[in-house]
Order: C-alpha cells, then sequence, then structure tokens
C-alpha cells in the first residue's frame, strides 16, 4: 500500500508540479489534503472501487506525515486528524472538513425544485419589470424597442444568467468561492460582484420602506394624496377635478401649480431639501418602515434556503396575481387602448440612438439580477445532476414576458389617466420612483374604489421588491459564509452574522430617509450598481470561463450535470458575442455619460459625483487588484510573472482541466 499511494500520488499530481524531492506550494497542498483523503477512503479516481483497510490507512498515514516532516506543511501534518477520528455515522465519503469535530456540517441543497425555481423567478423579477422596462420600451421606440432587447437577451442576459447557475451548481461554491476554484487569477469577479450587491441591498429596500409607508397611508377614509387639504400641502396644490377643465388648468399651470399627489410624495414622504448638502434629519417615520422591511427580510433568510425556499411560495406567486388582477382592470379602463398603443407604437428611426442601444444592455442586465453573485449562490443549493439548463430557459423566458405583460398593466393605467386629465400620455409617463408613487397612485385614485386598487398596487410592489430583496441578500450571505465555512457554519453564528448584516445596512439605509435622502438614494442608485459595474463583471466572468478555464472544458461539465451539451450557442456566446456586446455597451455609456440630476433640475455638486464614481470604482477596482495580488502570493521569483499566471489560470482541482471528474465534494454527493 505504502508504494501504491506513492505512486499513484507521482501520477496524478504531476500536473500540478507534485514530486518527493521538489516543493508543494500552499495551494497545491489545499488540493492533496482534500483528494488524499478520498483516494485513502476509497473514493479517489483511481481507488473508486477498492476497499482500504484501517491498516493501510495508517501506513498511509505514516508515509504523508514523514512527507510532511520533510516538507514543512503543516496542512500535511494536520491531515491525520481527519481520517482517524471520523464522525460515528457518517459516510466514509465525507468531505475531510465535514468529518473533523466541530466543523462545518455539508451544504444543505433544495427541498426540491420549485423551491429553486421560485427563489429565482423571485430574485430577478422585480421592480425593475413593472416601473422600467414599460418606460424604458415607450421612450425607445416603442416595438423597435425590443430588436435590442432580445439581442441583448439571447446574446447576454441569458448566457451570463446559465453560466452563473452552472457555475454555482458545479462547484457547489457561493459567488466568491467559485471562481476560486475554478480560476483562482479570476477570483476578483467575485469580490467585485460582491461589493455590487452589498451596495445595492443597502439602497434598493429603502423603495420597500416607501412602498410601506404608503400602504399604511392607504388605511384612511381617504387617500391623502388624492386632495390638497392637508397639513403639507401648499397654497400652489391644485386637485385633479380642476384639471379636467382646459382653461382653468393652462392658466394656472402657468403660475407653477401643482398636484397634490406631487406634494404628498416630496412634502410629506420626502420632507425633501434644496439639495444633497442639506441632509437634515432623519424621518422616523420611514425610518421604522425600513427597520420593519429588515426584519421581513431576516426572518426569511435566516435559516438559508430552508426558510427562503418556503417563503417564496407567497412572495414569487402573490405579486403575478396582483400584476394579473391589474391587467384586467387597466384594458377595461377608458383611454387603455391609446396607452397600449403609446406603449408599442414603433419608431424605427430610434435605433440610430446608441442611447437605446445602452439602456437595452443595462436593462438586461439588471432584470436578471446577474453579475452579483446571487445566481451563482442560487444555484450552488442545486443537486449536481439537476437540469439548470432547462430552467434557465423557462425562468428567462418568464422574466422578459413579465416585463412585457407590465407595460400592458402599466400603460392602460396611464392611458386612463391622461383621457381624464385630458393630457398627452407623454405628460404622465414616469420611470422609476415617479411612477411608482406619483404616477400611479395619482391613476388609482381616479378609478372606482380607489383605496382597494391602492391597497393592491403597493402590497404587489412590496412583494415584487421584497423577494428581490432578500434573494439578493441570501446571495450575499452565502458568498460570505463560503469564504469562512468552518467558523459561520457552525452552531447560530451564521444567523447572528446576517443579523449583524441586515443591521449594518440598515444604519448605511438610514442615511435615505433623512430630509436629503432621495438625493443619497439616486447617488448610490446612477453609480453604485450601474450598468457600467454590471458590464464590466459580465465581461470578465465570460474571459474566465470562456477563454481561461475554456469554453469546451465547462461544456463537458455541465454535460456531466445535466446528460446532453447545451445548444451551441451559449458558448459562441461566451466566446465572442457576450464580450463583444459588453466591451460596445461599456464604451457608449463612457461616451454618452451625464453627469446625474433629479427631477432633471438640480445638480449635483462636484464632491458628490466624485463620491459615486468612488462607489463605482470600489468593485470595478477588485478584478485588476486580486490579480495582482495573487500574482504576488504566488511561490517564485516576482519577475517570474508569466508561470505565475498560468499557475493560477489553472483550477483548483487539476482535474477539471477536461472535466474528467466532478468537484471532489461532488463525487461524495454522488456515490454516497
Amino acid at each position: 500500500m505504502w508504494s501504491e499511494v506513492w505512486c499513484l500520488l507521482r501520477e496524478q499530481h504531476r500536473p500540478i508540479g507534485f514530486s518527493h524531492e521538489g516543493n508543494v506550494s500552499e495551494r497545491q497542498c489545499i488540493y492533496l489534503r482534500e483528494c488524499l483523503c478520498l483516494c485513502i477512503m476509497g473514493r479517489g479516481p483511481n481507488l473508486r472501487n477498492k476497499a482500504v483497510g484501517v491498516q493501510s490507512r495508517v501506513l498511509t498515514l505514516c508515509f504523508l506525515y514523514s512527507m510532511a516532516q520533510k516538507e514543512k506543511l503543516q496542512c500535511l501534518k494536520d491531515f491525520h486528524k481527519d481520517i482517524l477520528k471520523p464522525s460515528p455515522g457518517k459516510s466514509p465519503g465525507t468531505r475531510p472538513e465535514d468529518e473533523a469535530e466541530g466543523k462545518h456540517p455539508q451544504r444543505e441543497k433544495w427541498a426540491s425544485k420549485l423551491d429553486f425555481l421560485l427563489s429565482v423567478a423571485g430574485g430577478f423579477v422585480g421592480l425593475g419589470n413593472v416601473w422600467r422596462f414599460p418606460y424604458l420600451c415607450y421612450k425607445n421606440g416603442g416595438g423597435a424597442f425590443l430588436i435590442p432587447y432580445f439581442i441583448f437577451l439571447f446574446g447576454g442576459g441569458l448566457p451570463v444568467f446559465f453560466l452563473e447557475v452552472a457555475l454555482g451548481q458545479f462547484t457547489s461554491e457561493g459567488g466568491i468561492t467559485c471562481w476560486e476554484k475554478l480560476c483562482p487569477i479570476f477570483t476578483g469577479i467575485g469580490y467585485a460582484s460582491i461589493v455590487i450587491v452589498s451596495l445595492l441591498n443597502i439602497y434598493y429596500i429603502v423603495i420597500l420602506a416607501w412602498g410601506l409607508y404608503y400602504l399604511f397611508q392607504c388605511f384612511q377614509p381617504e387617500l391623502p394624496w388624492a386632495s390638497c387639504n392637508n397639513k403639507w400641502n401648499t397654497e400652489n396644490c391644485v386637485e385633479d377635478t380642476f384639471r379636467k377643465n382646459k382653461t382653468l388648468w393652462v392658466a394656472a399651470n402657468a403660475t407653477n401649480f401643482t398636484s397634490p399627489v406631487t406634494e404628498f410624495w416630496e412634502r410629506n414622504v420626502l420632507s425633501i431639501s434644496d439639495g444633497i448638502e442639506q441632509v437634515g434629519h432623519i424621518k422616523w417615520d420611514l425610518a421604522l418602515c425600513l427597520l420593519a422591511v429588515w426584519v421581513i427580510c431576516f426572518f426569511c433568510i435566516w435559516k438559508g434556503v430552508k426558510s427562503t425556499g418556503k417563503v417564496v411560495y407567497v412572495t414569487a406567486t402573490f405579486p403575478f396575481v396582483m400584476l394579473i388582477v391589474l391587467l384586467v382592470r387597466g384594458v377595461t379602463l377608458p383611454g387603455a387602448a391609446e396607452g397600449i398603443k403609446f406603449y408599442l407604437y414603433p419608431n424605427v428611426t430610434r435605433l440610430g440612438d446608441p442611447e437605446v442601444w445602452i439602456d437595452a444592455g443595462t436593462q438586461i442586465f439588471f432584470s436578471y439580477a446577474i453579475c452579483l453573485g446571487a445566481m451563482t449562490s442560487l444555484g450552488s443549493y442545486n443537486k449536481y445532476k439537476y437540469n439548470c439548463y432547462r430552467d434557465c430557459l423557462l425562468l428567462g423566458g418568464l422574466n422578459s414576458a413579465t416585463s412585457f405583460v407590465s407595460g400592458f398593466a402599466i400603460f392602460s393605467v396611464l392611458g386612463f389617466m391622461a383621457q381624464e386629465q385630458g393630457v398627452d400620455i407623454a405628460d404622465v409617463a414616469e420611470s422609476g420612483p415617479g411612477l411608482a408613487f406619483i404616477a400611479y397612485p395619482k391613476a388609482v385614485s381616479m378609478m372606482p374604489l380607489p383605496t382597494f386598487w391602492a391597497i393592491l398596487f403597493f402590497i404587489m410592489l412590496l412583494l415584487l421588491g421584497l423577494d428581490s430583496q432578500f434573494v439578493e441578500v441570501e446571495g450575499q450571505i452565502t458568498s460570505l459564509v463560503d469564504l469562512y465555512p468552518s467558523f459561520l457554519r457552525k452552531g447560530y453564528r451564521r444567523e447572528i452574522f446576517i443579523a449583524i448584516v441586515c443591521f449594518v445596512s440598515y444604519l448605511l439605509g438610514l442615511t435615505m430617509v433623512t430630509e436629503g435622502g432621495m438625493y443619497v438614494f439616486q447617488l448610490f442608485d446612477y453609480y453604485a450598481a450601474s450598468g457600467v459595474c454590471l458590464l464590466w463583471v459580465a465581461f470578465f466572468e465570460c474571459i474566465a470561463v470562456a477563454w481561461v478555464y475554456g469554453a469546451d472544458n465547462f461544456y463537458d461539465a455541465i454535460e456531466e450535470m445535466i446528460g446532453y451539451r447545451p445548444n451551441p450557442w451559449m458558448k459562441w456566446s461566451w466566446t465572442v458575442v457576450t464580450p463583444f456586446l459588453c466591451v460596445g455597451c461599456f464604451v457608449f455609456s463612457l461616451v454618452k455619460y451625464t453627469p446625474l440630476r433629479y427631477n432633471k433640475v438640480y445638480e449635483y455638486p462636484d464632491w458628490s459625483i466624485g463620491v459615486g464614481w468612488t462607489l463605482a470604482l470600489t468593485s470595478m477596482i477588485c478584478i485588476p487588484m486580486v490579480v495582482v495580488i495573487k500574482i504576488i502570493q504566488s511561490d517564485g521569483p516576482l519577475i517570474e510573472y508569466q508561470p505565475k499566471c498560468n499557475e493560477l489560470a489553472q483550477p483548483l482541482d487539476p482535474n477539471w482541466n477536461g472535466s474528467s471528474m466532478k468537484p471532489t465534494h461532488t463525487i461524495v454527493e454522488t456515490m454516497m
């Protein structure tokens, strides 16, 4: 057995430079530690059908220990603890980290396929589908906008979405450690994603706080934004009944009159100041709403996929029911046909504007929640043989269909509102918070049973945003926990860690519920999780998988998981199409860049623009910075950077180069 193991080591680990005389790097040692354990347990690639007795294992351990003494590698010295002291009741194929006393348990899996499907659907079918896509569609040429939209969908969105889910399933790791295993030199992709999603989670949930505040205000005898008889209204407030008289309204409009819904939003909800320099005091009613949604988010994910997989049965399905109800109500309103025509009427000349293509690309990346590490984390909880390719195509179709149908629900109501006010639809069409908290509430106040429809709308808004929020937070937590699994998965440490992350994010989010909070919110939204950041990460994801690891190798791994090779279009997209689209959109975004403004009037000061770009660069710089750090930390003189890069570009497990075997932990799962 002594000579057999020695020959096995010489034969199996020659590709990573293993020899009896030479030194073994720490990176190689990490792999040897895990692989040798499987070989000794009878789970290795060449010993899979051999039963290795205790005596043989002891002899092997003696050899390993003597080798460790010579090489002075502490990780091999401690190796015997993982073999001689297996935990009772565990399978002999369990990972060494799982066997050692006090170490983290095996990775949990989704209880059912539906848990995964609903979690992903809830994660990327969010507020952007309802309030961003319809507005972009009408703004950028109506039906003609669908041409660049579908080009980016099939050339970028779907391929990258499938890549991230398959990568998580293949490695069973979160958004950071998956890159450490597959292509260590590009681990910075994971860190860039975690920075983006951490910043996103801070400000995205503020929208839910606003929505919760509106929902509470609905339970009054009269909707507070329907009249000018409130303490926050000014003398310039004019109710919508006055606007129906066009002669009076044209004269009044010249004196800068405002609507009650606008004053409710700006003077009551936000109490907005004159600029970002005037932060003002905290709005405690909004702060309590923000705390409430963070508490809900915590309890949705505190037990991992066990709790997340059950909550999404409500949060991911109910918004679709509400959307259908609002759609049926909208298309039956007078003026709905004009609104829908305005939404879809094609203007092909708009396709010559690069901004249309930029909007299409960024919308795809936003709506599919890619480059955030969340989809990789959700995929990591799949079983190894799960057919993720089929479900990714299904989920992609659901996502885009939801965006398209949402346009009918929104613009049918806007058409009704425009007819009631006697104005053009372009005058009432809004995007983002302006649609959710000004345009749509105003339209609802004109309907029969306004309170009922307002409650339905804001419940839908809350659930759409809530499941997107806690899925992104789950992705953030999974990525961070996988960095230190033996520490954070012990006892209740994971739950405590989630509580700390939520609390810190809540404290940072308080800056956005101040009197100047809207300016801070827009700064985060415009820079921290901008399309430029997502395009940057997506480009390097494709380079790392398709060009460094190898698209064919990754296709081999996918074939091993799902039983067949996906359509070649995915591979071509990762290799050529997606990088080309990302670079083109990235360059045009920088060329077409305009400084941020609030409400098309207020110009942000230069120092705040600098803060915004700092937020953006915080994530983007992670990728090149980690490359440099990896090269410096690797063995050998710094001048020999090319051999270092070649070594760091190889997967941690050399057998992954040809997918001749699954990831080590997956071998254990499928053979148990």
